[in-house]
C-alpha cells in the first residue's frame, strides 16, 4: 500500500484483485494523465468520450452478474477501481458512483424486467446514472423532500426540483426520489426512474460552480410535469422509496471512507517525495524534527485509518456491515482527511497554496467528503442511537 507498507486483508489480497488492481492503474495512467484531468476541471465536466473508453475497458458496472452486462465481479472490484480513482488523481469522475450505488438499486430492487431494460446500457455506458436526493430545502434530512409524482392512468407525474447531483450534466438515465403520498412521510416516498433522452419536462440546470471538484458535473435538475410510465416505478409498489435508500446508505458511505483513505496515501506519498526534495536553510525539509514528527504523526493515523476501512470492507463483502459502523467509517475517514491533507499543505509552504499542486486540489476537494452522502454530523447522530 505504498507508502504505509501495509499487507492488505486476504479478500483484497488474492492474485485476480491484485492482478485487477494493476491494470486498473495502468488504465488510468494511459488514459487520464494529469493533462487530461485538467481539461475536464476546465471543462467543468468529464468528456462522454472517457466513459466509453472506460466501459470498453471493463471498468463499469463491476460488481453486476455478466446476465445483465456486468462484469461479473463483486464489492472487491468497485473497491479497487475507488482506490485508484484516488491515487491517480482522476477527481471529479463519476463512475463510482454509477456503478457502486445507482446499479445496485436496480440489482436490488428492480424487478427483472426493470434490470434487464436498463443494466447492460449502464454496463456500456450508453445510459449514465445519477441519483436524484438532494433538494434546495431537503439534504441530510430526506424525509423533507417536495418532489412530488402524481399517478395520471399508466403514468407518474413528476414536479419538483434537485440540486447538488453528481453527474448531473452528463446523466440520461436518473433515480429521482419522490413523494407518490406527501400524508405518509417516509412511508410515502418512491424512487422513481427517469430516461432524459425523451423526458418533456425535464430540464438540466446550472452546472454548479463549487469550492474543488471542478471536473465533476455537479448540477441543479428541473421535473415539470415529467411523465414516466408505472413501469419506471422502482420495485414492486409504492412507499418503498425511504426504506430502499437507507438499505444503500451504509454501502454509500463505506465508498466515502474508501475515496478519504486513498486519498490520504496520495497526500502523505506526495508531500514525503517533496519535503525530501525541497531545501530549506541549508538542509532538506525531510530533516527537521517537527517535518519528521507532523508525518510521523499523519502515517500512524493513516495506519489505523487503512486497517478500519478494510476491516470494513470485509464485514460488507460477509454482509455484516451495519449502518453505525459505515457511518463511523464515513466520519472519522474523512475527518482525518481533511486534517491529514492540511498538515500535509502546511510542510508545502507557499507552494501548497498554488493550484498546479496536487496537494492544493485535494485540499478543495477534500471538503465535501464531510458534507455528502449525509453531514459529519448526521453520521454521529446515527452512532449515538446505538449507544
Amino acid at each position: 500500500m505504498g507508502v504505509l507498507n501495509l499487507d492488505r486483508t486476504p479478500s483484497l489480497a488474492d492474485e485476480e484483485i491484485v492482478i485487477f488492481n494493476d491494470s486498473v492503474g495502468r488504465f488510468f495512467e494511459e488514459k487520464a494523465p494529469e493533462s487530461r484531468v485538467a481539461q475536464w476541471r476546465e471543462a467543468g465536466v468529464v468528456e462522454r468520450a472517457f466513459w466509453t473508453e472506460s466501459a470498453e475497458a471493463g471498468l463499469s458496472c463491476l460488481s453486476i452478474p455478466e446476465e445483465y452486462g456486468g462484469m461479473g465481479g463483486d464489492y472487491r472490484h468497485e473497491v479497487i477501481l475507488m482506490e485508484q480513482l484516488g491515487a491517480k488523481g482522476v477527481d471529479g469522475f463519476g463512475l463510482s458512483l454509477h456503478n457502486a450505488i445507482v446499479a445496485h438499486y436496480f440489482l436490488n430492487y428492480g424487478t427483472e424486467e426493470q434490470k434487464q431494460r436498463w443494466l447492460p446500457k449502464m454496463a456500456t455506458c450508453e445510459l449514465i446514472s445519477a441519483i436524484a436526493m438532494t433538494e434546495p430545502g431537503a439534504g441530510s434530512d430526506l424525509q423533507g423532500i417536495k418532489t412530488t409524482a402524481k399517478l395520471d392512468g399508466n403514468e407518474y407525474v413528476i414536479n419538483g426540483s434537485k440540486t447538488f447531483i453528481t453527474n448531473g450534466q452528463t446523466a440520461n438515465l436518473i433515480v429521482v426520489v419522490c413523494k407518490t403520498d406527501p400524508t405518509q412521510g417516509a412511508r410515502g416516498t418512491s424512487l422513481l426512474v427517469v430516461e432524459t433522452d425523451n423526458a418533456p419536462g425535464f430540464e438540466r440546470g446550472r452546472n454548479l460552480d463549487k469550492l474543488g471538484m471542478e471536473a465533476a458535473d455537479t448540477s441543479e435538475l428541473f421535473f415539470n410535469d415529467v411523465r414516466v410510465p408505472t413501469a419506471n416505478l422502482l420495485g414492486q409498489g409504492e412507499g418503498h422509496g425511504f426504506f430502499q435508500l437507507m438499505g444503500q446508505l451504509p454501502q454509500e458511505r463505506l465508498n466515502i471512507a474508501i475515496q478519504g483513505i486513498a486519498t490520504i496515501e496520495r497526500a502523505l506519498e506526495l508531500t514525503i517525495d517533496y519535503v525530501k526534495q525541497r531545501g530549506a536553510f541549508g538542509k532538506k525539509v525531510i530533516d527537521f524534527q517537527n517535518t519528521q514528527f507532523v508525518l510521523a504523526e499523519c502515517k500512524t493515523e493513516a495506519t489505523i485509518a487503512r486497517v478500519f476501512v478494510d476491516h470494513c470492507i470485509e464485514q460488507h463483502l460477509k454482509g455484516k456491515l451495519d449502518a453505525s459502523t459505515a457511518s463511523m467509517a464515513k466520519y472519522w475517514v474523512t475527518d482525518l482527511e481533511n486534517k491529514i491533507i492540511d498538515r500535509c499543505l502546511q510542510l508545502y509552504g507557499g507552494f501548497g497554496y498554488m493550484s498546479e499542486y496536487p496537494i492544493a486540489r485535494m485540499y478543495r476537494d477534500s471538503r465535501v467528503q464531510r458534507i455528502y452522502g449525509g453531514t459529519n454530523e448526521i453520521m454521529k447522530v446515527l452512532i449515538a442511537r446505538t449507544l
